[in-house]
């Protein structure tokens, strides 16, 4: 069954190494065979990974296009222990995006590794802002 991709116009998407850019009308393709596919709004450049999190969504990124877990492996783990030693709390999805690298579902640990995101931005926002104060000496 081929998967079905309907592009807006200007969309990217990465087919395997590949960028498609559509043209100015909307377009629908349909693919079939195994390459990594990604479309622009998933796809996450060094310059934009500017946080932890993100960090470990372009390490398993890497893994996906590149369909290779051993050359990004040793960056991944050493995101992994840091983001764990400063947010223990997401301990549960750091281990489905580890299950799913481990069973060759990279599509699958990438999606368990945007929703890390979106913990660490949820996170981002219920912290306090600015410094505590200190008591003033009398």
């Amino acid at each position: 069954m081929a998967l079905k991709v309907e592009l807006k116009p200007g969309e990217k998407l990465l087919v395997g190494n590949c960028i498609i850019t559509n043209s100015d009308q909307r377009t629908r393709l349909f693919i079939d065979g195994k390459s990594p596919i990604l479309r622009e709004k998933d796809i996450l450049t060094t310059a934009k990974a500017n946080s932890p999190a993100k960090r470990i969504y372009l390490a398993v990124q890497l893994m996906y296009i590149d369909d290779d877990i051993g050359a990004t492996q040793e960056t991944y783990f050493g995101l992994i222990n840091e983001f764990l030693a400063a947010v223990p709390s997401a301990g549960e999805i750091v281990n489905e995006i580890n299950n799913e690298i481990l069973t060759g579902a990279l599509y699958k640990a990438l999606k368990a590794a945007n929703r890390l995101i979106e913990y660490e931005q949820d996170l981002l926002k219920h912290a306090p802002t600015g410094r505590p104060s200190l008591p003033a000496d009398d």
